[in-house]
């Protein structure tokens, strides 16, 4: 069963509206039998998935590039693409069926702001380009930082979807952020009165 359209997403999508229905729609009917959600997922589409990645898309710079790694279904890579046509998002992705979902998606929408590559974070080969990289639920803060530090300019930003012990992960990655001369690192929930259950963010800058 398909979970019904909140009335929250007219306000997460405002005149996108239509293209986030035509994705998750493609994604409920498709995703399971593709191996991008499991059989759970249709029934919270829209409020685990869809409305927890949309509700990020205020906090990327207006013009900038992005990269998502591990964009996988397109959560929140897609999504974000679809909320935010200003910004230009690069999804990178290392399993060609992956691939080619998510090339079938950026061409059924029509979407001009969206590039898909294929490959792994870590081999990342154009350099520290990106003036905000993000991620949803791809790993541990500290095994995460890592693959997507190096992706990000001087004065670029993380900013990684992440679960209710962002916190606890932020501590543990103590060492990595040290490393890799993040600054400014915090966790912000965003989507309060918007959505049932607000989306947890980690942002950190990496130091010139």
């Amino acid at each position: 069963m398909i979970e019904s359209e909140p009335t929250e997403a007219a306000v997460a999508f405002g005149e996108n509206i239509e293209r986030a229905r035509q994705f998750t729609q493609a994604l409920a009917q498709q995703g399971e039998e593709r191996g991008l959600i499991g059989p759970l997922e249709p029934a919270r589409l829209w409020t685990r998935h869809i409305l927890n990645s949309a509700v990020a898309g205020p906090l990327f710079p207006a013009g900038g590039l992005v990269g998502d790694v591990g964009s996988g279904a397109g959560l929140p890579g897609l999504v974000l693409a679809i909320a935010r046509p200003d910004v230009r998002w690069v999804l990178i992705e290392p399993m060609e069926r992956r691939v080619s979902w998510l090339n079938e998606q950026v061409d059924s929408l029509a979407l001009s702001n969206v590039e898909v590559v294929r490959s792994r974070g870590e081999e990342w080969d154009r350099g520290a380009i990106f003036d905000a990289v993000t991620a949803r639920a791809v790993s541990a803060l500290r095994t995460l930082i890592p693959l997507t530090v190096p992706l990000l300019r001087a004065g670029g930003e993380l900013i990684l979807l992440k679960g209710a012990n962002a916190a606890n992960e932020i501590d543990a990655a103590e060492k990595v952020i040290r490393r890799h001369k993040l600054v400014d690192v915090r966790v912000e929930v965003i989507g309060a009165g918007v959505i049932t259950e607000p989306t947890r963010v980690v942002r950190a800058t990496r130091a010139a």
